[in-house]
């Protein structure tokens, strides 16, 4: 609801966009037809800020930022492969919390309590060193110029691809926060725990369809996840292979070892392909969020689709993430080029 107040009031003076103030009854708010203009309104909002970032953004400020941040990446990877995962979740929460600032970033401070703690980054979200070292060579180079906004959405990309994935083109200029909201990353990040028609309505509230759902879902290709989130589904629930349960217990016990670790898929862990969609078909999917996806629903022919034709899911995979990129970013004069991304200037 504060983000509904803020959209009609014009409060968010951070962002790109100011809203003219609509007076509003509880009957209109509840609406088909204002639903309907919220909607509207939240790709008109989308589209503005997209329109002023551009692909060419450092071309002139830092020619070889692009470089710089493909090369840390490819090194970071080759020293351990879940990295790759690791850096294309960060941008993933980053972006689901109140747009792609890099507040995800930021250590608590006296003044500032950041996103690390919260119950979805907690023991979850991790390659912030890597990130360190990339921006201090970008800093070297160029130094004040690129954000680590920028930073972490060219290196989800570069690590989709180091790890087999299809490239896509990133449009550039976003600026970082200078504060952060443990609340809003208690609140936004889908739950590992919900249903179709829950992460159908968590990632509508963020301008995705259920396809485009189903797509970013398939970042799970790649990473793993700690026993105590898959623990209930590999003990008790029935829509899943019982080898495949049987395999997963051997390391998750119903008691204990709640953060020992599993590959998100199976087949291919390390590798971006199209194995998780299939895994997903012979009920071998890991997280209960994930199997929800195909469990007789509205998304199973896409999943379908997708094991059947990885470069259709390479294709809107790359889609997706850039729409995701373009979530509320800090643009022109807004945020600032921090020059450490644990903090602000």
């Amino acid at each position: 609801m504060r983000r509904l107040h803020e959209l009609f009031t014009g409060t968010n003076t951070s962002r790109t966009t100011t809203w003219f103030f609509l007076p509003l009854s509880a009957a209109m708010a509840s609406s088909p037809s204002f639903n309907s203009l919220i909607c509207c309104l939240f790709l008109f909002s989308a589209s503005m800020a997209s329109a002023q970032l551009t692909a060419n953004f450092y071309s002139q400020t830092c020619p070889t930022a692009m470089s710089i941040i493909r090369g840390a990446v490819s090194t970071a990877i080759s020293r351990e492969r879940r990295m790759g995962a690791s850096l294309l979740r960060l941008h993933f929460h980053d972006c689901f919390v109140n747009g792609c600032d890099a507040s995800v970033l930021l250590d608590d401070s006296a003044t500032i309590t950041g996103e690390k703690t919260a119950r979805p980054n907690v023991n979850s979200i991790r390659g912030f060193e890597v990130v360190d070292t990339i921006k201090a060579q970008l800093e070297r180079a160029c130094p004040g110029v690129v954000s680590c906004a920028d930073l972490l959405t060219v290196a989800a990309r570069d690590a989709t691809v180091a790890l087999g994935g299809q490239t896509w083109n990133v449009v550039l200029g976003r600026r970082d926060s200078t504060t952060a909201s443990l609340a809003a990353a208690n609140s936004d990040l889908p739950s590992p725990f919900l249903n179709l028609p829950q992460l159908i309505s968590e990632f509508g509230n963020k301008g995705f369809s259920p396809q485009e759902m189903v797509t970013l879902t398939g970042a799970h290709e790649i990473g793993q996840a700690r026993c105590g989130v898959f623990k209930e589904r590999i003990y008790n629930e029935t829509n899943i292979d019982p080898s495949f349960a049987l395999a997963m217990q051997r390391n998750c016990p119903r008691t204990g070892g709640d953060g020992n670790l599993a590959p998100l898929d199976s087949t291919t862990p390390t590798v971006f392909d199209n194995a998780f969609f299939r895994n997903l078909v012979n009920r071998r999917g890991l997280l209960h969020s994930d199997q929800q996806i195909y469990s007789g629903g509205s998304t199973n022919a896409q999943v379908d689709r997708y094991r059947l034709n990885s470069a259709a899911f390479f294709t809107d995979f790359g889609n997706a993430m850039v729409k995701m990129g373009n979530l509320s970013p800090l643009t022109g004069t807004n945020g600032q080029i921090r020059t450490n991304c644990r903090r602000p200037n």
